[in-house]
């Protein structure tokens, strides 16, 4: 499928209202027309009959409640680095980044610490005391933001860091609760200065500054787009500038400014894609985002979008036999990245699992903690790889060519469905005895990660929300690493570091294998319950090529935050980190 945008439109609208062709015709032109006058132009290949049969099924399904997001512009921030005293500083909070020790107070009751000591000074000894009755203590997660007459701010606010903080999730970790404090205080203008960057070397410097605009920038956002509007206006950030104090200033610092603004626009897009109801984010509007991105970005990213017929035209039939039983067609995903210029010194490959909604198929998922009513995050692999090639599209890195890579479809009941004990055959011949069609994300991997092999590819990583098994094993916060490769888990490992996303090294055990074998087939597609997230990576493993370096991410956990009910984006900021570090 080609997709030319022809102007500016909601791209999850345009895409959920896609016609398909009969066979007869070799190729059509679809232009939709939106009620605010804009235009879509789609040249769709020609999909099977059966297909075309089910056209205006396709249609009403894909607008299934008549739910359309709104086009909500994101708030726009400035930041920017500067050399101001904390006193003179004018604008609406003055936010000190403290830590445990920096709390610490003599025996009249004043801070030691020196910028503390300063601003309790101007404001007569009112800091302290109200930071004593406020029982602040620069503890983790505390905060206290106070109206004091007496600097050029209205008001200052105390975020406390813990102990001596030197991660990035730390830092980001002050950049959200900065946000939190703005949105509360609805605050246009914020400074944010650490009460001790003393010693810090300038790396430190850059990376603290980028930490805390990130935070920034993903502590304001909230999806909105799926509220009424007097809900969605009810409490609209105002946030408009950060200024970071003390931290130096000069170009190197403003580009690293730019690049959280980058990568953080694009967390904010995989978590949008993420929170995207079934209905919307069909895999037809999937495609038409992945096309989005890379029209937008043209000067460095290509997209081939593949229709059912292509696929099964590369026998790709492990991945169809889980598209087969929906009215919304499958589409596969294939974005490259080429930078603008000089050689070309590493070729990696992103894989995303793109289960737009997950029933469980025949194996439908029934009872407590089945999750069925989140299963629209089973894309969330496919979030993290777009989002990526949206983010590197702005930042443009030399040296180094990236293919993003979807099989895009839904797992759901029909006669024409897999059933229980099918036996599919992968496009690299391998055949797989079907005896749980809830195991549906690695049999779409498996004809993704055999596409991306034949991308001549020197490293691939996948990421998926592929099983149960990893959360029990180690949480909602961290995803499971699985890969037979010591050179690329240091690589990942190194970005995480700095993306301050939480992984754990998991075995790839071998031996569990045996419970993968089939008595009529090469394997079945899942093992015993024991060690299910070893299993499901071993089971990825038999479709990569044994020169490519592979790592798979289980990401089951932390793509998705149960408390607030909403995704967290997480993958990007890691993915980026890892193809830049390719790319020096």
């Amino acid at each position: 499928m080609v997709v030319t945008i022809v102007a500016s439109l909601p791209s999850f609208l345009l895409a959920s209202s896609v016609s398909h062709a009969s066979s007869t015709s070799s190729l059509f032109f679809t232009r939709l027309r939106s009620s605010a006058g804009f235009r879509l132009s789609f040249a769709v290949a020609p999909l099977c009959s059966r297909r075309a049969k089910f056209m205006a099924h396709s249609i009403a399904s894909a607008n299934l409640g008549l739910t359309q997001p709104a086009n909500v512009e994101h708030p726009k921030i400035a930041f920017a680095a500067k050399e101001v005293d904390v006193g003179e500083w004018k604008g609406d909070i003055l936010a000190v980044g403290v830590t445990e020790k920096d709390m610490t107070k003599d025996e009249n009751s004043k801070f030691e610490n020196s910028i503390l000591k300063k601003i309790d000074g101007l404001l007569g000894g009112l800091l302290a005391e109200a930071s004593s009755e406020e029982d602040f203590t620069g503890k983790s997660g505390q905060s206290t933001v106070l109206r004091l007459p007496g600097l050029g701010s209205k008001r200052v606010g105390l975020i406390g860091l813990g102990q001596p903080a030197s991660s990035p999730a730390a830092f980001r970790g002050l950049g959200e609760s900065v946000a939190a404090a703005a949105k509360t205080a609805q605050a246009n203008s914020v400074a944010v200065v650490l009460a001790s960057s003393e010693g810090l070397s300038n790396e430190s410097k850059l990376g603290i500054a980028s930490a805390i605009a990130s935070g920034t920038v993903l502590g304001i956002h909230e999806d909105n787009r799926y509220k009424s509007e007097s809900e969605s206006k009810s409490k609209k950030p105002q946030l408009k500038s950060v200024d970071i104090l003390g931290l130096g200033t000069g170009p190197e610092l403003e580009k690293k400014l730019k690049y959280a603004e980058d990568v953080s626009s694009a967390v904010v897009f995989g978590r949008e894609l993420v929170n995207s109801p079934a209905n919307v984010l069909t895999p037809a509007a999937l495609a038409a985002e992945a096309s989005k991105i890379a029209s937008s970005y043209s000067d460095v990213l290509s997209a081939n979008i593949l229709t059912a017929e292509q696929c099964k035209e590369l026998k790709m039939g492990s991945y169809l036999g889980v598209a087969a039983a929906s009215d919304n067609p499958p589409y596969f995903i294939h974005l490259c990245y080429k930078p603008p210029s000089g050689p070309i010194k590493a070729k990696l490959a992103l894989v995303g699992k793109g289960l737009t909604f997950d029933s469980g198929g025949y194996n439908i998922k029934t009872g407590p903690g089945c999750s069925i009513d989140v299963m629209k995050i089973d894309m969330g692999g496919s979030a993290a790889v777009l989002g990526a090639a949206k983010a590197l599209g702005q930042i443009k890195p030399p040296g180094v060519e990236v293919h993003f890579i979807v099989a895009s479809c839904e797992n759901m009941i029909s006669g024409t469905g897999m059933r229980p004990g099918d036996i599919l055959t992968a496009s690299n011949g391998k055949t797989i005895e079907v005896n749980n069609t809830d195991a549906e994300g690695r049999l779409t991997l498996a004809d993704a990660l055999v596409y991306a092999c034949n991308q001549g590819v020197d490293k691939i990583v996948d990421l998926a929300t592929l099983t149960g098994a990893c959360i029990v094993a180690l949480g909602p916060s961290i995803a499971g690493v699985f890969t037979p490769s010591d050179e690329l888990a240091k690589e990942v490992f190194e970005a995480s570091e700095i993306s301050g996303e939480k992984f754990w090294r998991m075995p790839l055990e071998e031996s569990y294998w045996e419970t993968m074998k089939s008595g009529v087939a090469d394997m079945v597609n899942t093992g015993s319950r024991q060690g299910g997230a070893i299993t499901a990576a071993l089971f990825l493993k038999q479709f990569i090529d044994e020169k490519v370096q592979w790592m798979h991410i289980d990401l089951a956990g932390p793509v998705w935050n149960e408390k607030k009910r909403v995704a967290t984006g997480f993958g990007v900021s890691t993915l980026v980190e890892w193809v830049l570090k390719n790319s020096s």
